[in-house]
């Protein structure tokens, strides 16, 4: 289950990269674009130098990120790969789309956790196990009754035979019985027992899974705040800056901040995406749904 569980972190964790990786690609050529506009506008004295160094330095910055993200989405692939039981160096690619399981708070009381977890069902076919057990010994102490029918084929001319016998076994010795009494005792404290740590597991599971739910629709609203408000707000305001910046109305340091500011952005949103999706992982492992 943990193994299952990291796995699945591990997809999840590859689908921000290439999201982070597609932004960081986006914004390498947004860059270069920068720094050749401010050298013209340089040669043409239209525009400081002083700019173009600051967009220069946060190319290299953003090329060292493409080169951490791609180590980091090589790490996953060869994680996954060696689960699967196949060649560290096979290639393959993953689908960034995602979908948020529909949770809802129903599936973490008591019924639906001992239908869906695997140690809860456990522990009902030991508690079963343990009354036929008791049933058994019980019917021990009681006396048995039997019968008995034989025929045997008489020779020339002697007559058949036949014996009916009836049977009656009952248990006299004390120390059986004593010891009979006591296992079928012991099943029943072993029941309570098993019942007990079954009750635990069950409390366990449903906090968890309550916490895990509720943090995980926060990080929910959290990231719809940015999907909607934040980040088109601040991609608006660096493509009015942009367009200024085209038209000689703004200058590229406004450019710049507009642009870092946007990029620092989507990579909060990313962060906060990858801890999402890994809450999700958690949640369904504790619930184990597959």
């Amino acid at each position: 289950m943990n193994c299952c569980l990291q796995q699945e972190k591990n997809y999840y964790d590859w689908i921000v990269l290439e999201k982070k990786l597609k932004v960081l690609d986006e914004n390498d050529k947004l860059l270069k674009f920068m720094m050749q506009s401010a050298e013209i506008r340089y040669k043409n004295g239209l525009g400081k130098i002083s700019a173009y160094y600051k967009a220069k330095a946060a190319l290299a910055n953003v090329e060292n990120m493409q080169l951490m993200l791609r180590n980091e989405i090589n790490q996953k692939r060869i994680a996954i790969n060696t689960v699967m039981n196949r060649s560290t160096e096979t290639a393959f690619a993953v689908d960034t789309n995602y979908v948020w399981y529909n949770f809802n708070r129903s599936m973490f009381d008591s019924v639906s956790l001992m239908k869906q977890r695997s140690d809860i069902k456990v522990i009902d076919r030991s508690i079963e196990v343990n009354k036929l057990e008791r049933t058994a010994e019980l019917a021990k102490l009681k006396p048995e009754f039997g019968i008995q029918y034989n025929h045997m084929t008489g020779w020339a001319r002697q007559p058949l035979m036949f014996t009916v016998m009836g049977m009656v076994k009952i248990p006299l010795a004390k120390w059986s019985s004593k010891m009979n009494k006591a296992k079928a005792e012991s099943l029943v404290w072993q029941n309570e027992a098993l019942r007990n740590q079954q009750q635990m597991i069950i409390n366990e599971a449903s906090g968890m899974a309550d916490n895990s739910f509720t943090e995980l629709e926060l990080k929910k609203k959290q990231m719809k705040l940015y999907e909607e408000q934040i980040i088109p707000a601040l991609r608006r305001n660096f493509q009015t800056m942009q367009l200024g910046y085209e038209q000689n109305t703004e200058e590229l340091f406004e450019l710049f901040d507009a642009w870092e500011a946007l990029n620092m952005t989507q990579m909060e949103y990313f962060d906060q995406l990858q801890k999402g999706l890994q809450m999700q992982a958690e949640l369904m492992k504790i619930l184990e749904i597959k």
